[in-house]
């Protein structure tokens, strides 16, 4: 494959890597992968996210880096500086000292087009992404790969942690006819992968140009708190780890009546019995999580209480969540026609609203979905970079 030769027998040190040995991908790629970009002109996809592990922008190095010119920005979902509401509509505009266009990818097109990389040679790719599938910034990545491929031009992703970390690989896996910019490619809910490794996942179908730097001092078992960096807030409603590790936990219910607030931390619905509530669910034995009641208004629902993120499983905990709600208020589940659900878009199937309808549990829910699972956790196998 396109890619792997870069990132082949890559390892970080066996045991437990230490902070201090720890660097993101973009602090490895001038001191190593430079050759990449040297004598050419440079695209760089960013937000606020894509800074080192000192804080200073991937922008400004490249700006400042004297063997290669950036010629052009390009921003995914919620804008370059990640202030823009969740589906707002973004519009290009001028870097106010760079002098150089940022590329809206959340406006009048999501996938750079060709008179977008006219004047650069090499895309590079630097953002933070949070593990969920449904997260746009993996769409964003994806339709640059396919550009680039377009375009004839070569595309680096510069690599960074999957917050989640890299062990727990779970949720229904979609459907070739739910992909859409909340579910690009068959992955299940949260995949395990870091953004490299699923840059090498989506370049099966591409076929592009694509290099991945990856971390040194990274292994499969660390999550975001391992590494030692500061969390930078990477959209409105994503300010802290509490919220990365809860928004597929409680992020699922669109178009349910089920809902998350304060910032995917607290869960729940009308005609919820918030105590009988967290009961089902404190008895599921779900790892690294428990439930406190809570009523919001009219809304019945429980705050999640993450007491271990290694053991938190967020796909899994969002599954139950939507099953025990179902149970308690029968909520209507929202059914794809000629046009696909929401719902059945950030499932990935519409599978999981029948089992719903059905009035299966979430035991009975995650058994079925296991197979296909199952067979997606072999297939990454062969993506993966760190041991």
């Amino acid at each position: 494959m396109l890619g792997l030769l870069l990132v082949f027998g890559v390892f970080a040190p066996s045991g437990e890597a230490r902070r201090s040995d720890f660097k993101l991908g973009n602090e490895v790629f001038l001191e190593k992968y430079a050759y990449l970009i040297n004598g050419k002109r440079v695209g760089l996809v960013t937000n606020q996210t894509g800074v080192n592990s000192q804080g200073k922008s991937t922008i400004s190095v490249l700006a400042e880096y004297p063997h290669a010119t950036l010629t052009a920005l390009y921003g995914p979902e919620h804008g370059i500086d990640g202030k823009a509401k969740a589906g707002a509509y973004v519009e290009s505009s001028m870097h106010p000292t760079l002098k150089i266009p940022i590329y809206s990818l959340y406006g009048k097109t999501r996938m750079p087009t060709a008179k977008m990389l006219e004047n650069i040679d090499v895309l590079v790719f630097d953002i933070q992404d949070i593990g969920a599938r449904s997260y746009t910034y993996i769409s964003t990545l994806n339709y640059c790969m396919k550009a680039a491929k377009q375009n004839n031009k070569t595309i680096v992703v510069l690599d960074r942690p999957n917050p989640l970390g890299g062990t727990i690989v779970e949720g229904p896996v979609l459907e070739d006819k739910y992909k859409s910019f909340v579910g690009v490619d068959n992955l299940p809910m949260t995949h395990g992968m870091t953004i490299g490794e699923l840059a090498l996942f989506f370049n099966r179908n591409i076929g592009a140009d694509l290099h991945v730097v990856p971390m040194e001092g990274y292994t499969r078992d660390m999550i975001f708190q391992d590494t030692g960096l500061r969390w930078v807030q990477s959209s409105p409603l994503i300010p802290d780890l509490q919220s990365v590790f809860g928004y597929a936990a409680t992020g699922l219910g669109e178009g349910t009546g089920i809902f998350q607030a304060d910032a995917f931390k607290w869960i729940g619905g009308k005609g919820i019995d918030s105590k009988k509530y967290a009961a089902l669910l404190n008895k599921a034995g779900l790892p690294g999580v428990t439930f406190i009641p809570e009523k919001r208004g009219s809304a019945g629902g429980v705050r999640l209480k993450i007491t271990n993120y290694h053991a938190f499983n967020p796909a899994k905990t969002g599954i139950y969540a939507l099953a025990y709600a179902h149970s308690l208020n029968k909520f209507k589940v929202p059914k794809s026609g000629k046009t696909i659900v929401m719902f059945d878009k950030i499932m990935g199937t519409d599978k999981i609203g029948k089992y719903l309808s059905q009035g299966l549990s979430p035991q009975q829910i995650e058994a079925n979905y296991a197979p296909q699972l199952n067979k997606f956790k072999q297939e990454r196998k062969q993506y993966l970079i760190y041991n």
